[in-house]
């Protein structure tokens, strides 16, 4: 074989090493990158979950302690179970969160019932207070389960 083609194929092997070098490099630190990223996420996603546990037992204590409306507590922490442990709602003592909820859902809030006539408002808030009275016991005792629940990481 002549030389010259021995060189050839020498510089044309050091320019497949050369390049299949770099191929790794810039995949292993692909690979870094995307690492680091999930980790963020995993440790955003964790601080996440964990103020919305903090959220659920401050409201079940304002329930314990009379400090906010049955309803809006019930609302509110039915929506933070709902990402956080929904099988819970199906679940006795906690089942009164998805009942009251269902019993509500109807409702406007927000620019809506600033919208609806004072009289239909009126018809409302006096349906809901005797939801309220009416599972206020169960909405105590599911206030108290929840705050001493334990919430355990859910499969991902």
């Amino acid at each position: 074989m002549p030389q010259w083609i021995q060189w050839v194929l020498i510089v044309a092997g050091l320019l497949v090493i050369a390049l299949l070098g770099r191929f790794i490099w810039q995949r292993s630190h692909l690979m870094q990158q995307q690492n680091r990223q999930q980790a963020r996420n995993l440790a955003f996603q964790n601080e996440r979950r964990e103020q919305m546990i903090e959220s659920v037992r401050v409201l079940a204590m304002s329930i314990e302690q009379d400090q906010v409306e049955y309803s809006e507590a019930c609302l509110r922490i039915k929506g933070l179970l709902d990402h956080l442990a929904p099988d819970l709602l199906n679940q006795s003592p906690f089942r009164i969160f998805q009942e009251m909820h269902d019993a509500l859902q109807h409702m406007p809030t927000h620019q809506a019932r600033q919208d609806t006539a004072t009289r239909f408002i009126d018809k409302m808030d006096r349906q809901r207070f005797e939801l309220e009275q009416k599972h206020a016991d169960a909405i105590r005792r599911a206030a108290t389960a929840i705050r001493y629940h334990t919430f355990t990481e859910q499969a991902r």
